[in-house]
């Protein structure tokens, strides 16, 4: 798996890592990110989301459990997982909506080991590392 680690300085340099990372993606690809409270999490998602088309705003689901846009390769799934104890105590069908064919899922506090997440093939980790930088660490599969 390769790993890649970058630094950027600013919202917009972790939007651009977020777009240049979706220009890899393929229908179906899950993409769990990780990090503090105010790493740059939906940052990077929106920056990816815009490089899939979305047009719309795209903003934090901390409130719910996700949000799809229709972007112009696939829907494009935002999820935050924070709020949730523990998938395996959820309703099965959960994460139905937001994954799988036709979806590009981006899971924000992911539950790595639920079964559901465990197939996804991108892994990106945010961390701060001054005001306004962040040390981001990208695993492909």
């Amino acid at each position: 798996m390769p790993v890649r680690i970058l630094e950027t300085s600013g919202p917009h340099e972790t939007e651009s890592l977020g777009a240049e990372l979706a220009a890899r993606l393929c229908d179906g690809d899950v993409v769990l990110v990780a990090g503090e409270l105010g790493s740059g999490k939906t940052t990077l998602v929106r920056g990816a989301a815009r490089a899939l088309g979305v047009a719309a705003p795209v903003t934090s689901p901390s409130f719910s459990i996700g949000h799809r846009y229709v972007g112009e390769r696939a829907v494009v799934s935002h999820l935050d997982l924070y709020r949730l104890e523990a998938l395996e105590h959820e309703d099965p069908d959960l994460l139905g909506d937001y994954l799988g064919p036709g979806r590009i899922a981006f899971v924000e506090w992911p539950e790595a080991d639920h079964a559901a997440l465990a197939g996804a093939r991108v892994r990106v980790s945010l961390s701060h590392t001054g005001p306004s930088s962040r040390c981001i660490e990208v695993i492909e599969r």
